[in-house]
């Protein structure tokens, strides 16, 4: 059974940085695309950033710039893919979901939450003054 697991987020200053990761234990598909969303209180689920498996990527507008998404894969077939956030801000406080599924591309757009198949089991993110 695919599983992916989250690292623990955390409670960061404004302003300040964090980097989350998520390993996937054994990704069966020949290509992937994975996925961070997040879903602040209140709010819908948003896609934040995806990268493909030829590391393609696509960032939602209020992160670009500031997020970066990256993978590292392993002969093994385990993949982990990161998160890095910069220059936090009050709006990035959200609960951060990973994803993955079949491959599609990104380039144009982060594919919908329907396309995944596999979803981490959430991670927290504060942003504090």
């Amino acid at each position: 059974e695919v599983q992916l697991v989250e690292s623990e987020g955390g409670s960061v200053q404004i302003g300040g940085s964090l980097n989350v990761s998520c390993i996937i234990s054994e990704l069966r598909y020949p290509g992937y695309t994975l996925a961070w969303y997040r879903r602040a209180p209140g709010k819908e689920r948003e896609g934040v950033a995806a990268i493909d498996k030829d590391g393609h990527t696509n960032y939602a507008p209020s992160v670009k710039g500031r997020f970066t998404i990256s993978q590292d894969r392993q002969d093994s077939g385990k993949i982990t893919f990161y998160l890095l956030m910069r220059n936090l801000q009050f709006e990035d406080t959200a609960m951060y979901y990973c994803a993955a599924g079949p491959y599609i591309p990104v380039t144009k757009v982060i594919p919908p939450p329907s396309w995944y198949n596999y979803w981490g089991q959430g991670t927290q993110v504060t942003v504090s003054s």
